[in-house]
This record gives C-alpha cells, structure tokens and sequence, in this order.
C-alpha cells in the first residue's frame, strides 16, 4: 500500500468494522485498536483468555457505534440529538456563557447510560451562532446541578424562522473527553452528527418559551429520529404512564 497516510489506514479500517460488524465512529478507532492489541499480547502470554478479552474489545467498538438513522423532515420539528432516556423537562435560563439572549427556556435533559450510542446529533436546522467549551466538574450526569457545573460544551442556533434553542454536550463521572465538530456560522441540517462524548453523559436541549415538548419524563430517545417538539406547538404538554 504504497503512499498510503494515516487518515487512509484509518478509513480502511473503519470501511472493514462497517463491513463485517457496524459502523463506528473515527474518535473510536483508536482505543478499539488499542483493546485489540492489549487483548493480542495478554492473550499470547496467558492461555484460555482468548474469549473474555475478545469480548472486550467488541465491547469498546460498541460503544463508539454510528448507526444510520432517519430524521423526519420538518421545518420546524426538533429531533433528539442523543440515545437515551428523558430525566427531566423544566423551565430554565440558558447556560450563562451564552451571551445575547435572555429569557426562560424549556429544558430537556437526556441521560446515556454506557449502553447507549454516543454519537450527537444537531437537533434542528438552521445556522450555529455560539460555541463555547467549559471545563468544570465530572459529577454524576444524573444530577441537575451537572448542567452547570460539569464539563460541558454548549452551542446556540438560530432557525431559519429566527428562532433560537441551544444544545449541550455534558460529560459525566466517567467521561473525558467531548468532542464538537461545529463552528459559528455552519448551516447545519437536524440529525447531522456533530460530535461524540466518550463513556456515559448528558445531553440538554434548550427551547425557547412556549414550545411545548412533545416528549415525556422516562420516555427513550433515538438520536436524530424521536421528535422532541414542534417549534409552532404552544399547546399542552403531552401525558404518559409506564407499563
């Protein structure tokens, strides 16, 4: 494979995952690479740890799995942008590094356990205003005092509608790493992937005032397919009960 780069070996691998087991994300290859050599050379030392180890490794490639997905088309529609569960819908101010908008949002919180796929997706159409990382705490991504003090980052978007909402990526006790592919003034499209974060965390959408979310506390999300509200919706907010 004369003149091959890095980024090339790179896709070759990936090419070969999506092949012959799933998709997975580019920030994934390298600890999958990696668990498989730890798992080779351990394996080669020790007999008869072949299985767990191999295990293992599929493990970690599970965890950074992209699989396709379907966003419904809507001009005002916003999608989930992360697997997980609904643990809480409240009125809430923006995150205090966005700056320029005041007001009270609706925000809804999404938890991914380790089980659920990590790859973000932007929840509605428009254009990024704002991007800002900040470095804080790894508390427990359950906890609501984690939107404002965990390591997190946040962006702002406007609609085409002139409408504001605002989405943030929050690490939690196991996550190190977050990452975030967007840009002030990207034209996004909802259920573009934009960024991943590494090992269980939270994801909050903020909508502006009014909106009603078409989604319900313990309801589960599918990244870039559940719709969580409609941006003209000011009705009442839906009901549920758990079977």
């Amino acid at each position: 494979m004369v003149g091959l780069n890095e980024t090339t070996y790179l896709e070759a691998f990936m090419d070969i995952l999506k092949h012959f087991l799933f998709k997975v994300h580019k920030e994934g290859v390298i600890y999958i690479l990696g668990a498989a050599a730890i798992s080779i050379v351990i394996c080669l030392i020790f007999n008869g740890v072949f299985l767990f180890f191999a295990l293992l490794t599929l493990a970690v490639a599970l965890f950074f799995r992209d699989p396709d997905r379907t966003t419904p088309l809507g001009d005002n529609w916003v999608v989930a942008p992360a697997d997980g569960i609904v643990t809480a819908i409240e009125s809430s101010g923006l995150p205090p590094e966005i700056e320029g908008v005041d007001g009270l949002y609706t925000r809804i919180s999404i938890f991914l356990s380790v089980l659920d796929v990590h790859v973000n997706r932007v929840p509605a159409s428009g254009v990024i205003r704002q991007t800002y990382y900040h470095a804080g705490k790894f508390l427990s991504a359950t906890l609501d005092k984690s939107s404002d003090e965990n390591e997190r980052q946040t962006v702002l978007m406007e609609t085409p509608e002139g409408k504001s909402l605002a989405f943030v990526q929050i690490a939690g006790l196991i996550a190190r790493r977050i990452v975030c592919d967007l840009n002030v003034d990207d034209s996004v499209q909802a259920g573009d992937r934009f960024g991943i974060i590494r090992f269980g965390s939270r994801m909050d959408v903020y909508l502006p005032k009014g909106v009603t979310p078409q989604v319900i506390i313990g309801q589960r999300m599918i990244g870039g397919e559940t719709i969580l509200a409609d941006l003209q919706n000011s009705g009442p907010a839906r009901q549920g009960v758990k079977h």
